[in-house]
């Protein structure tokens, strides 16, 4: 080869080079997520952190009030629960202050804070630069540069200039802010959005739950159940806008805010990326009657295998070092929940089968077909980290079957208390049921039941179907899927049981009730001309009428008697 056709060889391959896409930023990020947000994977991260912003802050896609806003109003809490909607700098506060002057003033007035902030490494990153690979952190270096990578691109640091810490003032009014900043205009509390500017691939992996959980026949709206949609499902729920007892609607609102903000798993001010690490961290939220995940895992062979040995584990090597290095010997939430075909990530729906709620309309379907089942396959790559193939996947026909019984009784006792409701043969239907709250429908089978209730809306064996479903069924599942037995049988099967057994028994006394009044019905029709006083009959035999007539006359008569007696006794 000539030197002339050598350099234009070269020409050619740093060409190709130069122009190929830089994959390496966003490995983790889902190719649904680029395609969503009309974006190549070769976006710098300033395109890619407004790309991803944009449609997080878009009203059409999930933020703020939702479809229902017009029905309910915030609360004090709401400011915390959604910053970017509610929340307003406070005004009793006057102080202009340093980035110094605001440690040095919340020193004195929240220490709790200050003292976990110097604790994060937030507030260490010198030590982070200093690390070598001999350290478990060490991981965190490359991190670190990461972050400085991604804000030289948004223009929030110079070229060749690096952060020197993350404090009060980066989080709550700019990143690598020199100047003071005013309380009453300057203070916001931190976002989704705010975190992503430095942890952006974090903030595009939590944000591809979007895109990654789409059900065959729109079982569940798009992108949902999912963390980077749960305030929107909290919302946009008829009931939740619809009750005046707003601090019970946003009961459930304490946990719906993972799309608006980080703080739920990694809490302030340490944001310990050990601690979120931990099933503690899931158990706030996923616990409870309707998804009895914490409990079912806590009880667990895994859990309390976990909750033996945890003390012997290394929570900083990272979650794809625990097993081999951090000596991990059962699995965590975290762990089954964040892998998805060998890889950890902040999605964690891309194996979402049952959905945690086997009732919704249409789910079994999925679940046993095509879709369905390349999710099972990654669920059994996840098992046999630990176990065989034939073990997880036995495992896992155990648990799918074991819920399909399950929504098997289920559908009988639904089918049976809709018949009531059809027929209008429901307590008090006729005259005692206001209707919900509005946008809240008067339906069969509705959310508002759990929450909401007025004389007979709903009716007890309403409820009692819909506690079936909610609660019990849920908790038969969530036992099978966790391995724990107790509560697959005490608190699942059986209180599905006796719900059935009370509605099928509630179902026979309205059949004899109504054979009762057809045949009272018919007596009526009978003696339509005779009146309780009449004794005459054309037959010789007694009508309704004759024999009301005489238990009349017969009490008329012993009451007369008695009273003669008493006047005769004085």
């Amino acid at each position: 080869m000539t030197v002339k056709h050598f350099a234009k060889y070269a020409m050619v391959v740093c060409g190709l080079l130069l122009a190929a896409p830089v994959h390496a930023q966003y490995p983790s990020v889902p190719k649904e997520t680029f395609e969503a947000l009309n974006i190549d994977r070769s976006a710098s991260p300033k395109e890619f952190h407004e790309a991803l912003t944009k449609r997080w802050l878009d009203p059409g896609r999930g933020a703020g009030k939702g479809q229902y806003g017009q029905y309910w109003e915030p609360i004090a809490m709401s400011k915390y629960f959604d910053p970017m909607s509610f929340y307003k700098p406070p005004t009793s506060v006057k102080e202009v202050a340093t980035r110094e002057q605001c440690v040095k003033c919340h020193t004195d007035e929240s220490p709790g804070w200050v003292a976990m902030w110097k604790r994060s490494t937030h507030a260490n990153l010198d030590k982070i630069r200093k690390l070598t690979p001999n350290d478990d952190t060490f991981y965190k270096k490359a991190k670190l540069e990461e972050v400085e990578t991604n804000l030289r691109s948004l223009g929030k640091l110079g070229p060749k200039e690096n952060l020197k810490e993350v404090s009060c003032i980066d989080c709550h009014v700019g990143i690598n802010t020199k100047n003071k900043a005013d309380h009453r205009v300057d203070i916001k509390m931190t976002t989704s959005d705010v975190c992503g500017n430095c942890h952006l691939l974090e903030y595009a992996e939590r944000e591809s739950e979007r895109d990654t959980i789409l059900w065959p026949k729109n079982q569940w709206p798009r992108g949902r159940p999912s963390h980077a949609l749960d305030y929107r499902a909290n919302v946009e729920t008829d009931i939740y806008a619809g009750m005046s007892q707003r601090e019970i609607a946003d009961g459930c609102t304490m946990c719906h805010t993972n799309q608006n903000k980080c703080d739920n798993c990694h809490t302030r001010h340490e944001f310990s990326v050990a601690d979120s690490r931990k099933p503690e961290a899931c158990g706030t939220c996923h616990s409870g009657a309707d998804h009895n995940n914490y409990e079912a895992y806590n009880a667990s062979q895994h859990g309390l295998g976990y909750q033996a040995s945890k003390g012997r584990w290394n929570f900083n090597v990272q979650l794809k070092d625990a097993v081999l290095k951090g000596g991990q010997k059962f699995p965590t939430c975290q762990s089954c929940h964040m892998e998805y075909q060998g890889k950890f990530t902040h999605n964690t729906v891309r194996k979402v089968r049952w959905a945690n709620y086997p009732f919704v309309p249409g789910i079994r379907e999925p679940v046993f077909g095509e879709w369905g089942m390349k999710r099972l396959d990654a669920w059994v790559k996840t098992c046999t980290t630990c176990h065989s193939e034939t073990f997880a996947r036995s495992w896992l026909e155990f648990m799918d079957n074991g819920t399909s019984h399950g929504l098997d009784k289920y559908d009988e006792a639904h089918n049976v208390v809709h018949k009531q409701y059809e027929a209008r043969l429901l307590t008090g239907q006729k005259n005692n049921r206001p209707a919900p709250p509005a946008p809240a429908k008067a339906l069969f089978d509705q959310f508002w039941q759990i929450y909401w209730s007025k004389n007979n809306s709903p009716t007890a064996i309403e409820l009692k179907l819909f506690e079936m479903a909610e609660d019990h069924l849920v908790q038969l599942h969530v036992a099978l899927a966790h391995q724990y037995p107790g509560y697959t049988y005490t608190v699942g099967w059986a209180a599905m049981n006796r719900a059935y057994v009370e509605i099928m028994d509630e179902d026979t006394k309205l059949k004899e009730r109504m054979v009762l009044m057809e045949r009272v019905s018919k007596l009526e029709q009978q003696t339509k001309t005779s009146s309780l006083l009449d004794f005459d009959t054309t037959d010789g035999k007694f009508t309704l009428g004759s024999l009301g007539g005489g238990m009349l006359l017969t009490g008329t008569l012993a009451l007369a008697g008695w009273s003669r007696r008493k006047k005769n006794q004085r």
